[in-house]
């Protein structure tokens, strides 16, 4: 499968529209010489048009120098990303390409929904040397959608070694001739009408526990294709779109239908699971390999062994990317959060608790001085300011000072977790080892970061519990 990025802006045009010169437009020295095609594209979506909806278009088509299947994703701007496949007998779309909109579509079909056909006369913009700076492509559209036909003009104009200054300038010269801006962003989104039209709104103000897991559903569905491309970032981030939901549904769990919450929660901790079996060798290795360099012996043996443990993780994890648990779960945060209508007077509460429970954890482990119940403490802060995120944007500075106060006291308290979990790796690799002397003296100074990470313990308390940036919790 290719991949290409276009970057092209469309325009509406009246009927006999003819196409201005556009010799002097940011280094535009002449029209070349124009080629026509007849294009005839079958368009590819679920019944209920959730490819669109995702501003996704899927289409087979005949004509012109790129025939075969073609995927449009969204890039940045007025920028967006094709997969290309050639061209196969039938209308079954290719595997490869299901793959990519798998967690859009899910286990729904992809049908014809509609057939356009264009008649275009597509004229390259050259420039002194000779290159093409951008195609303008003048289409006639036949559009055949639900037996019903419709037809217009429109022009296309896309980059091709020229910059943004070209479609700037082009299009001023367009529109004075009569051009304006396309009214929708694809020929199928005209073509379909009313059947795209935004489901209606009730005006009602949403509520701040909605808006909040809706995000973090909308991350985890948008994370899915960096994460199957192996991109260690979109793996951190589905992780924490995970654990935000999961806690969410925890910590506001009056906000939400209670059967469904509790099994989502199940399926949140499984996926969270499988992300953190990469997640975590990736951020260890970089930690211990950092420190280990006088050590080459050492090293090596850390790194095979979390070399190993992440490339098992991301076996495991693009398996159950490609079940048929995975979708389930998808559907079930659809659900969840898309039927939910919570009452949130009861809802900062709620994350007042929260926190107060953490608190409470944390007094508890560093009077007792022991690791595991720091970790635990640690956990439950991370669900109080996920809690506490539901509602800073609407209190403004108070809320953003309260979030970064809890990162803070949560990043020390990972920081000295995160050397506890170093110590037991190099405990377990050193058993094997021929000379252990090296994992010992490794061990030796994560028990100092460890130590190091207590004593900045009391000012992180004091910082996140200072009685301003807890005011408007009540």
């Amino acid at each position: 499968m290719q991949t290409a990025t276009e970057t092209e802006r469309k325009y509406d045009v009246p009927a006999g529209f003819s196409l201005p010169p556009l010799a002097g437009a940011a280094g535009v020295s002449r029209h070349g010489e124009a080629d026509t095609h007849d294009l005839d594209a079958t368009y590819f979506d679920t019944e209920d048009l959730r490819l669109a909806r995702n501003r996704r278009t899927l289409r087979r088509r005949t004509g012109g120098e790129d025939a075969g299947w073609h995927l449009k994703t969204p890039g940045d701007g007025s920028s967006r990303t094709e997969h290309r496949m050639p061209l196969t007998d039938g209308d079954d779309v290719p595997a490869e390409l299901v793959a990519e909109v798998r967690t859009i579509v899910r286990t729904r079909r992809l049908l014809p929904v509609a057939r356009l056909r264009t008649h275009r006369v597509e004229t390259p913009l050259r420039d002194a040397d000779d290159r093409t700076l951008a195609l303008v492509a003048q289409d006639q559209v036949c559009a055949e959608t639900g037996g019903e036909e419709q037809r217009w003009q429109e022009i296309e104009v896309e980059l091709v070694d020229g910059g943004p200054e070209v479609l700037d300038a082009v299009e001023g010269l367009l529109r004075a001739a009569g051009a304006t801006p396309a009214a929708g962003p694809s020929k199928l989104a005209r073509a379909l009408g009313d059947r795209l039209a935004p489901p209606e709104r009730s005006g009602k103000k949403i509520n701040p526990v909605l808006r909040y897991a809706r995000e973090q559903r909308e991350a985890v569905e948008a994370e899915d294709p960096g994460v199957r491309a192996g991109a260690a970032e979109a793996v951190h981030k589905m992780r924490v779109a995970t654990r935000r939901l999961r806690s969410t549904l925890k910590t506001f769990k009056g906000s939400f239908d209670p059967d469904r919450a509790t099994a989502l929660k199940v399926e949140l901790k499984w996926l969270a699971d499988r992300l953190g079996a990469v997640r975590d060798g990736q951020v260890l290795g970089h930690k211990l390999l950092t420190v280990a360099g006088e050590f080459p012996e050492v090293a090596a043996g850390i790194r095979e062994r979390l070399d190993a443990d992440v490339a098992r993780g991301k076996e495991e994890l693009v398996a159950a990317l490609d079940s048929e648990r995975y979708l389930a779960l998808l559907d079930a945060m659809d659900e969840l959060v898309d039927d939910a209508e919570p009452d949130d007077a009861d809802a900062p509460r709620r994350a007042r608790k929260a926190l107060r429970k953490a608190d409470r954890l944390l007094d508890e482990a560093t009077a007792d001085g022991v690791d595991a119940e720091l970790h635990e403490a640690r956990k439950a802060y991370k669900q109080a300011r996920y809690g506490v995120e539901v509602f800073a944007p609407g209190v403004g500075k108070p809320g953003k000072r309260l979030v970064k106060a809890l990162t803070g006291l949560q990043d020390v308290l990972g920081g000295h977790q995160d050397s506890v979990v170093a110590r037991e790796v190099l405990r377990d690799v050193a058993r094997t080892a021929p000379d252990a002397f090296g994992y010992g003296v490794l061990y030796g100074r994560q028990e100092q970061v460890g130590e190091a990470t207590l004593r900045e313990l009391p000012a992180a308390i004091k910082a996140s519990r200072r009685k301003k940036l807890r005011a408007w919790l009540g």
